[in-house]
């Protein structure tokens, strides 16, 4: 599995780490069982991205993909920034290897979250606390299983994922 320059640089020293206690929206995603948590915290001052933090428990693709997120976001404004793809992440950070692209759908989806969050609080929504009810593959009752390297939808109990021709590393 060869990493980018960019994608070592991000990793080795990751840009923007930390919290923002007073946040105007926070996104967390990911899954603890699979090892890969990722949290967004936006500070918008006059609809743009004043300030961006990230605290991300798990691999080296994950903390790059979230550094670079945050170096992407930066000093957009709030419309800018919902465009921001995870194609836009893993092109940026000059390609991530087929079994870690999740990665890239993990930093875009979080920053969309802590978009919808300081949109959700600007107009008055609160929306209760998502309730975690975990399967035993780390995902909600009834929810199809998804392949952790591709997101995928695969069999209950595949050991191979055919959209990206992973070899799972535990029976799905």
């Amino acid at each position: 599995m060869l990493y980018s320059k960019t994608v070592m640089e991000h990793f080795k020293n990751p840009r923007n780490v930390g919290v923002i206690d007073d946040a105007d929206g926070v996104g967390e995603v990911g899954n603890p069982l699979c090892g890969d948590m990722m949290t967004i915290y936006l500070k918008i001052d006059n609809d743009k991205i004043d300030d961006i933090k990230f605290q991300t428990f798990g691999c080296g693709s994950a903390i790059a993909v979230s550094s670079m997120l945050t170096e992407l976001a930066m000093g957009k404004n709030v419309e800018e920034a919902k465009k921001i793809t995870n194609k836009d992440v893993a092109a940026a950070l000059e390609g991530l290897p087929k079994n870690k692209l999740h990665c890239s759908n993990l930093g875009a989806d979080a920053l969309h979250m802590a978009i919808q969050d300081y949109e959700d609080k600007k107009a008055g929504i609160t929306r209760p606390e998502p309730r975690r009810e975990e399967g035993k593959h780390g995902h909600s009752q009834g929810e199809a299983c998804l392949c952790p390297y591709c997101d995928a939808k695969i069999k209950e109990h595949a050991t191979f994922c055919k959209a990206c021709q992973s070899e799972l590393d535990e029976e799905h």
